[in-house]
């Protein structure tokens, strides 16, 4: 009895020794697979690393210039089931056709007036803008804000411009109002830019909407915002006084 308890307990403890000499193997086993795991993704991670500071590094030697079309619906794009149709997008188009390093924003607000502009310009210059298109005013004269008020705001727009930087190229793009509107406020409202125009010499468009407003078929059931087809005619308007810009300045 004696003795098959001891043959007993030798052999309960020969096993729990394999089994603490296979834990201790199991540690090891862990361990080491642990460090190699480790040293994989510290590899990965240099790696990924590398990855974006060669990718920062190219943005930063990249010189895209910039394009800055600053207006109110018209530029926003209003009513148009997607943006890549407002004339912005369709200047891109054209810029890319032809293989010029500029990147085209759209920062058209609709609703926008002269004074809703000059409110948030500070912020919009925060960026480096190589030609600014100032396309602001319609809503104005849809309202009967005093033609005085309107071209102080785009002055001061202009001028805030020149301030951050005074190589920016700016094109100043003319509106005008619908005759119900009366013959002296519509006439009195055209001068405006002209007259900021010649003042500040700057490239000038006289009518944004040329070839466009007032015509039933290229424009909205609203008779204000284009189609389509009017951001296609409106953006061969502006891309008359915009190309040479692009050429002088890629020079």
């Amino acid at each position: 009895m004696f003795a098959f308890q001891n043959t007993h307990l030798q052999l309960i403890s020969l096993v729990t020794s394999k089994l603490k000499i296979l834990k201790f193997c199991y540690i090891i086993l862990i361990t080491f697979l642990l460090s190699c795991g480790g040293d994989k993704t510290k590899e990965k991670s240099t790696e990924t690393q590398m990855n974006t500071e060669k990718e920062t590094n190219e943005e930063v030697t990249e010189t895209t210039k910039t394009i800055l079309c600053f207006g109110d619906s018209i530029t926003a794009g209003y009513g148009l089931d997607d943006s890549a149709d407002a004339y912005p997008a369709v200047l891109q188009q054209k810029i890319d056709t032809l293989n010029l390093n500029y990147t085209v924003i759209n920062s058209g607000l609709s609703g926008e007036t002269s004074a809703g502009g000059r409110s948030r310009i500070d912020w919009v210059m925060r960026q480096n803008i190589d030609i600014f298109l100032l396309e602001l005013g319609g809503n104005d004269g849809l309202r009967g804000i005093p033609l005085s008020e309107t071209k102080s705001n785009l002055q001061a727009i202009i001028n805030n411009v020149n301030k951050k930087n005074p190589d920016t190229r700016i094109i100043l793009a003319g509106m005008e109002l619908p005759p119900n509107m009366g013959q002296d406020y519509t006439s009195q409202f055209r001068s405006v830019f002209a007259e900021l125009a010649k003042e500040n010499d700057v490239t000038f468009i006289p009518f944004i909407l040329k070839d466009v407003g007032g015509i039933k078929e290229l424009n909205q059931q609203d008779g204000i915002h284009p189609t389509v087809q009017g951001h296609q005619i409106v953006a061969n308007t502006v891309w008359e006084v915009l190309k040479p810009l692009l050429f002088e300045n890629s020079q």
